[in-house]
């Protein structure tokens, strides 16, 4: 039994907490924090009215290092769950670091004025995490997260090398606004819109971003769309830590209308992440479309359809060639029942709490600074099938991969 703090009461923070609140033989106290508490006690009613079980909530900037720290301080948890933007990911390790607790993450930390998807500066904490004998575990969400999982599960049971790995992302759901991302936009966007990169024989090569796609059929029903290549931070750690690879990608579906809108926005500046004068005051384009744009908290009731993300891995098992799948549905619809939330958030929530808790069990436990690809992926694996992210596994499937 342990007491966790959750930092973010956004749509993700929403799922972890009630996640988090169903295993009260792990979670035996949570705290969600955010700097909006009035976010924070709603979702600690849902909770108390789904569930019977009461949480605490608590007000924290997570910019600030001192506000952070007197909090944990005052909490003494034993794990910082951390869903707050990837802008904060540094400030929290910090304060994580000052008071000796654990962190978790869901993605890797971003600069502010720089649409930069790289681990090297939270990997620079490494020795700081191991001197301290805490543990941090980095993008526990589903991609990154289970997808790094994933990959290492089939590396460990199918393969003796992975030679190709194709991380594949579809959203099959529909909330039935013109245009809306299903998590932050600011963070959407500015993913979306930057240069592609893939892993090609032994490097990272750059093209422009969504200019490769194809048609991809997802199993069990869920459709058929188009996927577009882009560039997603797991890439960088899995092909490190499976140097036998020769080549990597990572795919997500988007349908014509999503792409038009963000063509015409890009367009005329409404996606800069730099700031412009307006009426004698500095705004930033990006985050007043955020502020334009549908809640992705609140797009659960009106979201209809599945979502299908997985890996296809090639590479060679006693010499001979294979490939194997490993994928997981879910159901916007499904997720709502059961947690007031559409898939997208659901999927990186389950994640982070399943993270959380193979380390509170001392499953995963090691000091230093982890990606989810390091550990043992069976215990994580096995509790995915039992909190809500069941997967499948096809052997030799019958679909290729550009």
């Amino acid at each position: 039994m342990a007491k966790v703090l959750i930092i973010g009461a956004g749509g993700v923070g929403q799922v972890v907490a009630h996640k988090c609140a169903q295993v009260p033989s792990v979670f035996s106290d949570i705290t969600l924090a955010s700097r909006t508490e009035s976010k924070c006690k709603k979702i600690a009613q849902q909770i108390l009215e789904k569930q019977g079980r009461t949480i605490k909530t608590a007000q924290v900037d997570a910019d600030k290092v001192p506000e952070l720290v007197a909090l944990i301080r005052k909490l003494q948890p034993e794990l910082v769950i951390n869903v707050a933007l990837p802008y904060q990911d540094l400030t929290i390790m910090d304060a994580c670091l000052e008071t000796g607790v654990n962190y978790l993450d869901t993605a890797n930390y971003e600069p502010l004025d720089d649409a930069k998807f790289e681990y090297k500066w939270q990997w620079a904490y490494q020795e700081k995490f191991k001197k301290a004998g805490l543990m941090a575990l980095l993008g526990s969400g589903f991609d990154p997260g289970a997808t790094n999982v994933f990959t290492a599960w089939i590396k460990k049971h199918y393969f003796d090398e992975i030679h190709t790995l194709d991380i594949i992302d579809v959203n099959g759901g529909n909330h039935g606004y013109p245009f809306a991302t299903n998590f932050n936009p600011e963070i959407n966007i500015r993913e979306v819109t930057a240069e592609c990169r893939h892993w090609e024989a032994g490097q990272f090569v750059g093209t422009p971003p969504m200019s490769l796609k194809q048609s991809f059929t997802c199993t069990e029903g869920v459709g058929t769309y188009n996927l577009y290549r882009m560039y997603h931070e797991e890439l960088e750690s899995l092909v490190k830590h499976f140097p036998t690879l020769k080549k990597a990608q990572f795919w997500m579906s988007f349908g014509d209308s999503y792409l038009k809108h963000l063509e015409v926005l890009g367009n005329v500046g409404m996606t800069r992440i730099d700031p412009v004068e307006f009426q004698g005051q500095q705004i930033v384009p990006i985050q007043f479309l955020k502020a334009l744009l549908p809640d992705p908290s609140t797009l659960g009731p009106r979201t209809v359809g599945r979502t299908w993300i997985g890996c296809h891995v090639t590479g060679i098992k006693n010499g001979k060639p294979r490939k194997v799948v490993v994928y997981n549905i879910c159901d916007h619809q499904a997720c709502y029942k059961e947690v007031l939330s559409q898939a997208i958030s659901y999927t990186t929530g389950v994640p982070a709490m399943i993270g959380a808790k193979m380390m509170l069990e001392g499953k995963w436990k090691a000091p230093g600074v982890w990606n989810m690809e390091q550990m043992d992926p069976d215990p994580f694996m096995a509790d995915m099938n039992v909190h809500g992210l069941p997967w499948t596994v096809i052997e030799e499937p019958d679909f290729k991969l550009v």
